[in-house]
């Protein structure tokens, strides 16, 4: 009996002098990390000398915070995944799927198209602007902005860190075609994926013998030198100042969304003026416009050129033994995704009324790229998921301006997305290394078992 109470105290014991040891290694970490990034901070008198804040407090908060949390981690959330990993492995019987599970994705699509509903009805139409916006279209933008680069990436296994340059591509020839010559937006929506689409093209011949890290440097460069360019053609871009001006995205040139014009919605339908009916129109047609991306992705799997892709993404070596053409195969995803990241960006130019070069700089690449590793390369809605968490939670962080409260006036919440999004990629890679979702079915295989006849066997066929 002693020895029974001696070992489970023993099992007991052991996790948390682990966990407390562990505890110790990752405030001292902290602390070292910390100390001049959030203890000190640079800042000017009144005579324009540069003095050091010191930030003690909120530094020794931190470090609470992270010795906190990896205790509680080592001690409980570790453990109780071991449990549930060898529970797994000892269940014979497959757990049925509930219904929510088997039906997300449509119980999904469904509950985003009366989301704009449901936000007017709670803060009305001028109170339902900053979540629709904000919370809806830019969610939405990402969202199909990582289900182009799943194209390139997750399907065909090429490393793309300058995606951006195909989204700068899009709002660029928005902007100017539709600010110079006034085309509308139903024009101007296809012809600014066409242009993107050529752009990848020209991207992939670069690159066609590239493979890993070579092929992302090249990437990065093309994404570069995309950007200088808008910077340094003045005479076209406006340089750093941009194009502003840009038309607004009318009701397939029935109704507009501008006050002066005479067949603006509010007088056609004599309903009263807002400046909610346009972000919604936006929300619904961005909401479409990433469905067909889906769908769009989802057939395409199912194609040649989807298995082309996932076989080049497998192995190269191995795709070009089986007689597929792997020139065609790396130009046709690259062309392909760059056409999506095109209709995205003319969708921002639509959105935002203005377009310049800082908006388009690599932490956007970056951005889109760890959307889709986050979420499950391949996995659509798993991609989906990652961008809610990861612009949604970026949104949140604005909202919570009560932390002033614990860290000071001077502490902006929004300052610290980028420290939040690093560790949010750390959990996530050790919690789930595959993404949020990196469990799917092939895009082709047998719903059965087939006999294969003797003969076949008996020549090498079987």
């Amino acid at each position: 009996m002693a020895e029974a109470i001696s070992v489970s105290r023993e099992e007991i014991g052991r996790p948390f002098a682990r966990a407390f040891r562990e505890a110790i290694y990752a405030g001292l970490v902290s602390l070292g990390l910390f100390v001049l990034l959030i203890g000190l901070k640079t800042d000017q008198n009144i005579h324009n000398e540069l003095v050091l804040v010191q930030r003690w407090g909120v530094l020794a908060i931190i470090v609470a915070l992270t010795m906190a949390g990896r205790f509680l981690f080592v001690a409980f959330v570790e453990p109780a995944i071991e449990r549930r990993s060898a529970e797994k492995s000892r269940a014979a019987t497959k757990v049925e799927k509930g219904f929510v599970r088997r039906n997300f994705s449509t119980l999904a699509i469904v509950a985003l198209f009366f989301y704009p509903v449901l936000m007017v009805l709670l803060f009305g139409f001028q109170g339902s602007l900053k979540w629709v916006d904000n919370f809806g279209i830019q969610i939405l933008i990402y969202v199909m902005l990582a289900w182009g680069l799943n194209i390139v990436v997750g399907l065909a296994g090429l490393l793309d860190l300058g995606y951006v340059a195909f989204y700068a591509v899009g709002a660029y020839s928005y902007a100017l075609l539709g600010s110079q010559f006034g085309w509308s937006f139903w024009v101007l929506l296809p012809m600014a994926g066409i242009m993107a689409a050529f752009w990848g093209v020209i991207l992939g011949f670069p690159v066609l013998r590239l493979r890993g890290d070579y092929l992302a440097i090249v990437t990065l460069a093309f994404g570069e030198i995309i950007r200088l360019v808008l910077i340094n053609w003045r005479d076209v871009t406006n340089g750093s100042a941009g194009i502003s001006g840009i038309p607004k995205v009318s009701f397939f040139g029935l109704m507009s969304f501008n006050v002066s014009d005479e067949n603006y919605i509010a007088k056609v339908l004599n309903i009263a003026q807002s400046g909610a009916y346009y972000k919604i129109f936006l929300f619904y047609l961005i909401l479409l416009l990433a469905l067909l991306t889906a769908f769009v992705t989802i057939r395409l799997r199912r194609m040649p050129v989807g298995r082309a892709w996932e076989a080049l993404r497998e192995d190269e070596i191995a795709c070009r033994s089986l007689g597929i053409n792997t020139t065609t195969t790396k130009l046709s995803a690259f062309a392909t995704g760059a056409m999506f990241g095109g209709f995205a960006g003319s969708f921002f130019a639509a959105r935002q009324g203005f377009v310049s070069p800082e908006s388009f700089v690599f932490l956007e690449s970056a951005m889109i790229l760890a959307i889709v590793v986050l979420g499950g390369m391949g996995s659509l809605t798993g991609i989906a998921v990652a961008a809610v968490v990861m612009i949604g939670g970026t949104e949140i962080l604005r909202e919570m301006q009560f932390l002033k409260v614990v860290f000071g006036e001077g502490f902006t919440p929004e300052l610290y997305r980028m420290l939040l999004f690093g560790c949010a990629m750390v959990i996530v890679m050790l919690w789930k290394p595959r993404g949020f979702v990196g469990s799917r079915e092939p895009s082709a295989f047998l719903h059965e078992r087939k006999a294969v006849s003797a003969s076949f066997t008996k020549e090498g066929h079987g």
